[in-house]
Order: structure tokens, then C-alpha cells, then sequence
């Protein structure tokens, strides 16, 4: 028995993409939008356009009023940090503004061949242009927290607290269907007895003797189910896990042969009913009152940022980098419009050019 499982890659969350076609600024299965703003500005980027910021349980999505076409989707596992700082909306001058610190975790895109920058942070900055509002703020940092905070839906876990008097620590909204005795898992040259614990969102074994010794498996990670014949073990279940949780290939025994197919059906069927509505953990009311602008505004860290040399192939990707685009500093003279020193301006680009960026 084999069984290749439906392609159902979830980039939404773990991917910054630009400029997307605009079918992908729509939610995927699984994906709901928690917030909708419908005046935001990304000044960074786009200032002095009006857009909409989708708040997703998976991702940030900005797009322009005037065209969808113009759009950023931010995947909220790239995040590093948030702040609330003051940033220079031309829509709404000088403000108080999100700035959003991301970075990549591949260099290629998807769906554009403008590259990414190896090792660089890429910073985004929304200004809500609704005044004294802190609804931008204080959603898009909650969610952020209810995701990072249930991690156990989308990542495979070796060796996890997730055990407790030989039962599963379930997750919230997870239902088991079966737990298993008697499975081998065969890592190791003789085999580990334990139990699998098959449920609505992942499957788990753990050894039968060392509960600490297990292993947590998402749907959202499993590429394939098979059968194989081991000519050490035998008939045994092969798990083969996605690219994104490190790609490993899982070998587990159930006796009798019979019941082996049972579970591996019982893993198929279960896998086919997540593909169709996927559980991506992320648990979010917006029925709380939000907190004060002052509650939620947090200090600037001191950020650790190597200078990034911008591709000026693509400079719609290089605005974003947090880093700027220069590696020295250049001479200083003297501007009359200004009436004080300054550094020489790049070639191209003059005292007009900054003021409208």
C-alpha cells in the first residue's frame, strides 16, 4: 500500500512575497481573515497610498485601493519583532506607526523571479489612518501571539512535553480517534516499543518506556503514507515528512499485518479530512475591548542589522530591507537649499527625491 498525499504546501504563513497574483491575496483553505482595515498606508513602501490590511490567522496581507496588483503578503512565522514607533505618513505626517521587522526563510519566490536577500531583514511600516485608533496595533500583535503560541498544529516536535501518564496532552480544539499499542517505531537497529495517538490534526508516538522519547507530527508536515517491506523489520508503516520540517523518513511496525493497513488508512482518511478543512491552531475573538495606544506601545530594541547591498534590479523588494542601501558613508557638502552640510546624495537621486519617498 502507498499513498501520496494531496500537494497541499501552506506557504501563507512562512513565506514575504510581493507584487502576488491577485488569486493569492484571497485566503486558502484553512485561512480566515480576523481583521480587515480598510485605511492603511504602507509608508514604507507605497506612502501616500491608501490600501486594506488583511490580519489572517496565517499572514499580514496589504494591498492598494487602486489595484490589487499592487500587494505584500507577510507570513506571520517570518516575523522577528513588532514596534510602535513614529514614522512620516504623507497621508497623515508624522504618526504613530506599526514597523514590522521579517526575514525570509527562502530566497527564491514563488511567483516572481526578483530575488530575496540572503540573511537580510526586511522591515514594513503601516500606518492606520484612522486617528486615535489603536485597533492596528493591538490586533495585529495578539495574533501574532496566538499564533507563535500554537506552534504544536503546524511543526513536527521530537521529544516534546507532550506526554503525561502515557496520554496525549491534547490541543485545544483537537479530538483523538485512536490510540494504537503495540507500534515500533524503527530508528534504531532494534525497534522502541510504543503507542500511536492518531487525532484530528497530527499523529504522535511515544515509547512505551520513556515517555519523553517521541515524536509529533502535524498533517500540515506528512508528504506521504506507505507500506514497505523491510527485509530487517518487515511490513512496516513509512511516514515520509515535507521539506519545510527537516524531510524524514519514519519507520513504524504494527502486528498483525492486517491492522497495519487499518492504521494507515486511518492516517490517509484523517490527513484527507484536514486537507479539506485545515486546523492551523490560531484561536482569535475580536469580541475583547482593545487596549489603550499607551498598553501596547513597547520599547525599540537594539537591533543586531548587517548592512544589505540592494539589487537595483529589483528596488520594489529592495525598499524594504531594513538595512537602507548604502555600506559607507560619503563625503559631506554643503547644500544651499538646506542651509547646512550634508552627505552627497547616491547618483540619481536628489534633495526632491528624499522628500517624496
Amino acid at each position: 500500500m502507498a499513498a501520496d498525499l494531496p500537494t497541499n504546501t501552506v506557504w501563507q504563513d512562512r513565506e514575504i512575497e510581493f507584487s502576488l497574483p491577485v488569486q493569492y491575496v484571497a485566503p486558502r483553505k484553512g485561512e480566515f481573515i480576523i481583521d480587515e482595515l480598510d485605511d492603511v498606508e504602507d509608508t514604507k513602501g507605497n506612502n501616500g497610498e491608501r490600501g486594506t490590511l488583511r490580519v489572517t490567522n496565517l499572514r499580514l496581507i496589504w494591498f492598494a485601493h487602486r489595484t490589487k496588483k499592487v500587494n505584500l503578503s507577510v507570513g506571520l512565522k517570518n516575523i522577528i519583532s513588532m514596534t510602535i514607533r513614529s514614522a512620516s505618513s504623507r497621508l497623515r505626517g508624522v504618526t504613530q506607526a506599526l514597523y514590522v521587522l521579517a526575514k525570509p526563510h527562502r530566497l527564491v519566490s514563488k511567483f516572481s523571479s526578483v530575488p530575496k536577500h540572503e540573511n537580510k531583514r526586511y522591515e514594513f511600516i503601516f500606518t492606520y489612518l484612522v486617528p486615535d485608533s489603536p485597533r492596528l496595533f493591538t490586533t495585529v500583535q495578539a495574533v501574532h501571539r496566538a499564533y507563535d503560541s500554537s506552534k504544536m498544529y503546524r511543526e513536527l516536535k521530537l521529544r516534546g512535553a507532550i506526554i503525561q501518564d502515557k496520554q496525549l496532552i491534547m490541543l485545544p480544539t483537537e479530538t483523538l480517534y485512536s490510540k494504537v499499542n503495540g507500534v515500533w517505531n524503527l530508528s534504531s537497529d532494534q525497534g522502541n516499543l510504543g503507542h500511536f495517538f492518531i487525532t484530528s490534526v497530527r499523529l504522535v508516538w511515544h515509547a512505551a518506556l520513556a515517555e519523553n522519547f517521541n515524536v509529533s507530527i502535524p498533517y500540515m508536515q506528512i508528504k506521504s503514507v506507505r507500506i514497505r517491506d523491510s527485509s530487517k523489520f518487515g511490513m512496516a508503516l513509512v511516514v515520509e515528512t515535507a521539506e519545510d520540517s527537516g524531510g524524514f523518513v519514519l519507520g513504524f511496525r504494527v502486528d498483525p499485518v492486517a491492522r497495519l493497513k487499518e492504521v494507515a488508512k486511518e492516517i490517509v482518511s484523517l490527513f484527507n479530512m484536514f486537507s479539506e478543512r485545515p486546523n492551523f491552531g490560531v484561536q482569535f475573538s475580536l469580541e475583547d475591548q482593545p487596549e489603550g495606544l499607551d498598553a501596547v506601545t513597547v520599547p525599540v530594541p537594539d537591533e543586531d542589522v548587517v548592512i544589505a547591498q540592494v539589487d537595483e534590479a529589483a528596488p520594489a523588494v529592495g525598499m524594504y530591507l531594513a538595512d537602507g542601501d548604502k555600506n559607507t558613508d560619503r563625503p559631506a557638502t554643503f547644500a544651499p537649499e538646506l542651509g547646512l552640510a550634508i552627505e552627497d546624495l547616491r547618483e540619481g537621486v536628489t534633495l526632491e527625491d528624499l522628500w517624496t519617498l
